[in-house]
């Protein structure tokens, strides 16, 4: 298994930041979906603030770039990330690795 942390910053209005939230209580399936197919085995967001902290584990072969671009294409993934761009600050049009920044491991 592989695990990937990235982060993000939401927008500064709490008004987008709680519909941010309760949009990631009901993900479209289809997201769900896309996801699993292209190896994302699970798949957690935590917030502080206005602070994202993402851990994605995948399965053994997964290549970020590759499949990230891989789920990009996928039946509704377009659509999810313009929807959820507004509560980022970011581009309707931006890829989630646009808007997600990768971590390093230190420890």
């Amino acid at each position: 298994m592989k695990r990937y942390c990235q982060y993000l910053q939401l927008v500064d209005d709490e008004e987008k930041i709680s519909e941010y939230v309760s949009a990631h209580t009901h993900v479209w399936p289809e997201v769900i979906e896309g996801q699993r197919e292209v190896g994302i085995l699970d798949m957690q967001i935590y917030r502080h603030g206005r602070s994202l902290f993402m851990i994605m584990d995948t399965v053994d072969g997964f290549d970020f770039v590759r499949d990230m671009a891989r789920l990009a294409t996928l039946p509704r993934q377009a659509e999810w990330e313009a929807y959820v761009s507004q509560f980022q600050g970011a581009s309707s049009a931006a890829r989630s690795d646009e808007k997600w920044h990768l971590m390093d491991r230190i420890f």
